[in-house]
């Protein structure tokens, strides 16, 4: 059934995959800046998962899964996502649904009953890491109360607005062109990372992170029931055998207490992180058998076709060495202290700091010089930003930046170096995203994709807004203002309202499909999973939608499309020349990131310039059809008193 299954849906997307192509500068005074330089951003202390490390989370999580008669699929990461294990225990479950639209009109992954176990097992396993710093533990039930139509989802949810990472589910995709991919040769290069996953970012409990002294270093996760769902009740408490066995894995490993989602408030709301409590264990952690007593007895290793070979047991990667992909940057490469790049494992930064790409639609790219300053002064201002996601209170900010062109060619990327590592590829979509979206060319991009349902969403936006030349670069879109458009409800949080012109309305509506996002990606990630379950021998290419090339090989948007907060297009007078996006803390401390980043930028450089206010997405009034309630747009939303070392209270007013 499996095979038969993932030939259909594969086929159905022949013509679409067949279309595709191939495969330190001076100090600012603005935006509150009181500092003479850089404040010192603390990186975290190199530390890696052992070979023996991972048995032992292995043989723990197997033992709770014994004594409560259940067969799991468990999978260990490290940080950067290389996967260490995949152990498939005996009778474990081959294959899991995603849950229906609740009207049972299905659209994208809603209902698919076909995604191998281990890909889900894997993709808990890359949420917990990927979610987590030093600052912070987040778990897959921590996701999933943050992506749902209310925050927090309950019972009683009606009119509270959407989750504060709306969305961010479909990043880190299998088609991503910035996540790397597993390599079977070894050598060089082999661990660097991010690696990608095989469903994007997790929101069904039973994915953990992993530390060593305080320091994250990798996840563990959980596949039992068959059902890739989430939790849509955060008022009670669940008792959730994926999320038991996950908790066995942990000991030895659990985060700090003080730093679980738990003790971190969102909007006054503490998040959660697991509802499984170590009393109600069932095994003795403790007294596990040992791995080499299980392996062959209560299950075996097993691949994972493009991620894990299954052969043997590996040790994880320390972050912040060259080996993980992701290290401390050398002067040369960016002058502000304390920043991290992405490097290839022999010493190359993977995306230095260049010029724009696109002087064949753009008579003035992005100089280097120009990016420079708008990556230098982002970083300047995450330096100084207070934390919104990070314990202890008061601690820095945490983001990957990132700068693109019209093209989405990526011009640079720049972490702090304690980033949670999803922000990268997320800030990645967003940059691109906001670049998108205010650029001339976005409907014919989207009309131009062999997907209908794609096109179908250039016309949906049009009858929205009461414009049949909508998205052709006549006004400016952060994803903050694209996030409103892509939301079950418009405005955001307000049952009864229509849908935005991006999202589907509330009754064919879960994060399994959000609309026009989902509806990009669907093809390839659907190739991907054919890949893994062996029916084809075709991956999906390191390009995700279907959208024409801009240049060869290039499409505007190579990883998808994000649509919560952090981003903005960068303008030359009233010509978008590109994008920058953040992502890592709180959605605020996105916004005013790449929004002053940016202002402070042109200030120092007087060439680019944020987008002209009479054209910003906020200028837009908005009645959707059947109502006669205007409401507009938001563009970007700063947060009051955000910096450590001054009480500006309003930094980004009046820019």
């Amino acid at each position: 059934m499996l095979r038969s299954r993932l030939v259909a849906l594969v086929a159905s997307f022949s013509l679409l995959l067949a279309s595709c192509g191939g495969g330190g500068g001076n100090n600012s005074t603005s935006g509150g800046s009181s500092s003479t330089a850089t404040p010192t951003v603390p990186a975290p202390a190199q530390a890696s998962l052992t070979a023996a490390d991972v048995q032992q989370v292995v043989a723990q999580a197997v033992g709770e899964a014994q004594a409560r008669g259940k067969a799991a699929n468990i999978a260990v990461v490290d940080r950067v996502g290389n996967v260490l294990a995949i152990f498939k225990m005996t009778g474990a479950v081959n294959t899991v649904t995603i849950p229906p639209a609740p009207s049972g009109n299905n659209h994208d992954f809603q209902g698919v009953d076909i995604v191998p176990a281990t890909s889900a097992a894997v993709a808990k396993a890359i949420t917990g890491a990927y979610l987590s710093s030093s600052g912070n533990a987040f778990s897959t039930r921590t996701a999933s109360e943050i992506v749902q139509q209310h925050f927090p989802p309950a019972a009683n949810d009606a009119n509270l607005p959407s989750g504060p990472l709306f969305g961010v589910q479909f990043s880190s995709l299998p088609c991503s062109d910035l996540v790397a991919r597993f390599n079977a040769a070894g050598g060089a290069g082999a661990l660097i990372g991010p690696k990608r996953s095989p469903l994007g970012l997790s929101a069904d409990p039973g994915g953990m992170p992993l530390y060593k002294n305080g320091v994250v270093v990798g996840g563990i996760g959980i596949e039992i029931d068959g059902t890739y769902g989430l939790d849509p009740n955060v008022s009670d408490v669940d008792s959730s055998d994926e999320e038991y066995v996950a908790l066995a894995g942990l000991n030895g490993f659990a985060a700090p207490s003080g730093i679980t989602a738990d003790q971190i408030l969102v909007g006054g709301v503490a998040l959660r992180y697991s509802d499984a409590t170590t009393s109600g264990l069932r095994s003795n952690p403790g007294s596990a058998a040992g791995f080499a007593s299980i392996n062959g007895a209560a299950g075996a290793l097993t691949a994972l076709r493009g991620y894990y070979d299954g052969t043997a047991v590996l040790a994880g990667t320390a972050y912040g060495s060259e080996a993980s992909g992701v290290r401390a940057s050398t002067t040369a490469e960016f002058s502000n202290p304390s920043a991290y790049v992405l490097s290839d494992g022999s010493g190359n930064d993977r995306f230095p700091i260049r010029a724009g790409t696109d002087s064949a639609t753009n008579s003035q790219p992005l100089t280097v010089a120009e990016v420079t300053a708008v990556l230098e002064e982002a970083f300047r201002i995450m330096s100084r930003a207070r934390g919104q996601i990070r314990q202890p209170k008061d601690s820095q900010a945490q983001v990957t930046l990132s700068v693109v062109d019209t093209n989405g060619a990526i011009l640079g990327i720049v972490r702090g170096p304690d980033a949670p590592i999803f922000g990268t590829d997320v800030s990645l979509q967003k940059a691109r995203t906001a670049a998108f979206f205010s650029n001339p060319n976005a409907a014919a991009d989207l009309t131009a994709n062999p997907s209908p349902d794609v096109e179908a969403y250039v016309t949906a936006a049009r009858t929205f807004l009461s414009d049949p030349t909508a998205l052709t670069g006549k006004f400016a879109f952060s994803d903050r203002a694209g996030g409103n458009l892509s939301r079950p409800f418009f405005p955001d949080g307000e049952d009864g309202q229509p849908n935005g012109p991006f999202s589907h309305p509330i009754q064919d509506f879960n994060p399994f499909s959000t609309g026009l996002q989902s509806a990009l990606i669907l093809a390839n990630v659907v190739q991907d999973v054919a890949y893994t379950a062996g029916v084809s021998d075709v991956d999906t290419p390191a390009r995700c939608t279907q959208n024409p090339d801009v240049a060869p090989g290039q499409n505007r948007l190579q990883n998808g499309i994000q649509i919560f907060p952090g981003s903005v297009p960068i303008y030359r007078g009233n010509t978008v020349v590109g994008g920058i996006g953040i992502s890592g803390d709180g959605i605020d401390q996105d916004d005013m990131i790449s929004f002053l980043g940016l202002y402070n930028a042109s200030q120092r450089v007087k060439t680019i310039n944020e987008a002209p206010a009479a054209i910003r997405a906020d200028q837009l009034n908005i009645t959707p059809p059947g109502t006669n309630v205007a409401t507009r747009l938001r563009f970007v939303s700063c947060p009051f008193a955000p910096f450590l070392d001054t009480s500006d209270q309003n930094p980004c007013d009046g820019k």
